[in-house]
């Protein structure tokens, strides 16, 4: 609630409707918050002549805002961060369908919802990272999590949060949802401490000894590779990656995109400004501020610290077949308590 506050108090003035008929502008609630972002929303500006006014807080706080304002919001496009979320925000009907030749062409069919509600714009991993003594043999996968051989070394942030229900969800679609919550039962037990903290608290755990194995999203290393602080590398250069099942089905892979939401005051505007951010320029600026993979595979992002992950097997399961079992998740995380 806090940091809600926090960015209403800096936030841009939003221009009302009867306003945005006299100026070109777009009117963005975004959960992104990154200094790359500056020069993508400069360069959309420069090239349309449509001035972008934002809003930036967190998914949940966006998206309670959006239901508060109702058919009275301001807003034209949402950008969030997940599948779970993006999938909430279509349930509520806060999106609108888009018809686009450009994005339809542009972003994978895996990568955006059915009813072209939806759209990823980056994507990142979810990957083991590890204490360089643990064997090889021992993490391969993220059900070896589960194994007795790992009791006591497995380090995770809570089962609630949208990234661990995102991960559970892929279990489900690939495993059923009985061998998936029998897996999040034994890892729990494998737990060396409660789930606590977010994806960088367990990278450092298993820097310093606490845990010997964690779950993270990978551009949670990447921005510790790429950190000014010599403590921060430090901490990067004490774990092993591990990309999860790669004789299987491969890495899990989440997303963070948008849509145009229903209530568009400047729906022209929001649709070319999706259209904007698949192209290969935005792709790049877009990937870049947060240290991810662009969606569009004309697109190069260069950031020497993500490349020198390597290539690996991504899993091919749609966004969409994650994101409509995030409730089975849940329930199986509660009762698993993975809290």
């Amino acid at each position: 609630m806090k940091r809600f506050f926090a960015a209403l108090a800096v936030m841009l003035p939003l221009v009302t409707p009867a306003a945005a008929q006299q100026d070109k502008v777009l009117n963005l609630y975004s959960a992104r918050h990154y200094d790359t972002d500056e020069a993508l929303y400069a360069n959309f500006t420069k090239a349309t002549g449509i001035r972008v006014n934002r809003i930036e807080a967190g998914d949940e706080a966006l998206l309670e805002r959006l239901r508060n304002e109702g058919a009275n919001s301001p807003a034209d496009v949402l950008l969030i961060v997940d599948a779970s979320r993006l999938h909430a925000a279509d349930l509520a009907g806060l999106f609108a369908p888009v018809k686009s030749a450009l994005l339809d062409a542009r972003i994978p069919a895996a990568l955006r919802s059915p009813g072209g509600t939806w759209f990823a714009f980056s994507s990142r991993a979810r990957i083991l990272v590890a204490d360089p003594a643990v064997p090889v043999a021992d993490i391969q996968d993220y059900l070896d999590l589960a194994d007795g051989k790992n009791r006591g070394r497995v380090c995770t942030r809570p089962g609630s949060h949208p990234y661990m229900l995102s991960l559970i969800a892929s279990v489900i679609a690939h495993h059923g949802e009985a061998r998936a919550e029998a897996w999040a039962r034994a890892t729990v037990a494998n737990m060396a401490r409660p789930p606590r903290g977010g994806d960088t608290d367990q990278i450092r755990a298993v820097a310093a000894g606490e845990c010997a194995v964690a779950l993270t999203n990978s551009y949670y290393l990447v921005r510790l590779m790429r950190s000014r602080k010599p403590e921060d590398r430090a901490v990067a250069e004490k774990v092993r990656v591990i990309w999860p099942d790669q004789a299987g089905h491969g890495t899990h892979m989440n997303v963070s995109g948008g849509g145009v939401l229903r209530n568009a005051p400047n729906r022209e505007a929001a649709v070319r400004f999706l259209e904007y951010l698949a192209g290969d320029e935005a792709q790049a600026y877009f990937a870049n501020g947060n240290n991810e993979w662009p969606v569009v595979r004309t697109a190069i992002a260069k950031n020497p610290e993500l490349e020198s992950l390597g290539r690996f097997k991504s899993d091919t399961l749609s966004i969409q077949e994650i994101a409509v079992r995030t409730p089975a998740a849940q329930r199986i995380a509660d009762r698993a308590g993975w809290r």
